[in-house]
């Protein structure tokens, strides 16, 4: 005889029910007019960023504290994975592509829209880097080891210098808009020339005779490039047939950069190594950036539609919404499991995949349980710390005497961090 079905309701059924009523309610927000394909390849490069740090980047524990250390000293068959967890090509994509619309759009003056953007991005950093002022001050007081200490706010800072190329590249964007009117996909080529030159230089013939601080030269135009393929986009001046050019060229120019010139085949610094990719970017990342961007100009209409779907869509606001605080708290999320995992017994007791060395499978493997516990722990520092993404009171003696506080507070992380003092 068959049970009779029970009449309760599965708590899985109920959060279930709960979650696509919220994102039913998303969805229903969401203008008309809103790109969902430009957020979700935006929220693509923001999730990348975190995941590419959290894996890619570990720790080694001595006498002295914790240390940077990376698995691709060891295992370079993941070099691969490098390439597609730097995503920042798509990001300046995206922001070129963005900023144009925003451009035209502005209200008032060209002044006060790009005061207004900048502001925007520099809220946060400001607020980040004053807290981790804080923060070092109390936790050497707590007798947190130096090297900890340094190597801590060498993480928290790493993902900011994106932040100032970006502001850069953004107060640049009327004039991107006027090569892309003139030039359009083509107005970006001059910018992978001067890179292609700046390489030859540091890494050609005449590579012994070459000033060490050349490579710098290379980190405008190397991000700038990708953003000026986004405003040309964003102006109508890149279609299909563009976007083939720069999947297929992309492609093959990156294959030859690696086989045939030997770069180095992952996409972030690895400790030990005289050759980077990324600090500054080298003619492969942009290789990697034009087929990125092409293959996200390709994909654009069919991820609109799939974002349609309001219990995909609904993340992806999530993520837009939290950008900046995903960049600026992301490392802080992992410092806050592996500061106190290297005290444990004195700085004496290992913790898998967290305070050992990266140079095993079973690091591997235990890194990525760590994933989620990351992931919440952003989550838990978001609630507290997306409040420097809204503006700051101002006018009042109070607020101004905070602000100034705020800015040095600031100043001297900045200091520590880049090693000053």
């Amino acid at each position: 005889m068959n049970a009779p079905a029970s009449t309760a309701t599965p708590a899985r059924t109920r959060t279930d029910s709960r979650a696509q009523r919220l994102a039913a309610r998303v969805d229903a927000a969401t203008p008309a007019h809103r790109d969902r394909a430009i957020d979700g390849l935006r929220a693509l490069a923001l999730l990348a960023v975190p995941l590419g740090h959290w894996m890619l980047g570990g720790f080694r524990l001595d006498a002295d504290g914790l240390h940077n250390a990376s698995p691709l000293s060891t295992f370079e068959v993941f070099a691969p994975l490098s390439w597609v967890l730097q995503m920042l090509g798509i990001f300046f994509l995206v922001g070129g592509y963005a900023s144009v619309l925003s451009y035209h759009r502005r209200p008032s003056t060209t002044a006060a829209w790009l005061r207004g953007r900048l502001v925007r991005l520099g809220r946060p950093v400001l607020g980040v880097t004053a807290v981790w002022a804080v923060l070092l001050a109390a936790l050497s007081w707590l007798g947190v080891p130096g090297d900890t200490l340094r190597t801590g706010s060498t993480l928290v800072i790493q993902p900011l210098w994106f932040v100032g190329v970006y502001t850069v590249v953004t107060a640049l964007t009327p004039l991107c808009v006027r090569l892309a009117r003139k030039l359009g996909g083509w107005a970006a080529l001059p910018l992978l020339g001067s890179v292609a030159m700046v390489d030859f230089l540091r890494y050609g013939p005449l590579a012994e005779g070459m000033p060490s601080w050349l490579s710098v030269l290379n980190i405008l135009p190397g991000w700038l490039f990708a953003y000026q393929l986004g405003v040309s986009w964003g102006e109508g001046r890149i279609g299909k047939r563009g976007a083939r050019l720069l999947l297929v060229g992309g492609g093959i120019l990156f294959a030859v950069l690696l086989l045939a010139f030997h770069y180095p085949a992952s996409m972030v610094g690895v400790p030990g190594e005289v050759r980077t990719n990324s600090h500054p970017p080298s003619l492969l990342v942009v290789a990697l950036a034009a087929a990125q961007s092409g293959a996200a100009i390709l994909l654009r209409d069919r991820l609109g539609r799939l974002l349609r779907r309001p219990l995909l869509w609904a993340p992806v606001v999530v993520v837009n919404l939290s950008a900046m605080t995903i960049l600026c708290w992301h490392q802080s999320a992992m410092l806050a499991a592996a500061v106190p995992a290297s005290l444990l017994n004195g700085g004496t007791a290992a913790v898998a995949g967290l305070t050992t060395g990266p140079d095993t499978v079973g690091w591997v493997l235990a890194r990525i349980v760590w994933l989620p516990v990351f992931a919440g722990l952003l989550v838990l520092i978001a609630r507290y710390t997306r409040r420097f993404d809204a503006p700051w009171k101002a006018g009042t003696r109070a607020a101004n005497a905070r602000r100034a506080l705020a800015g040095l507070l600031a100043a001297g992380f900045a200091v520590f961090a880049l090693g000053l003092a």
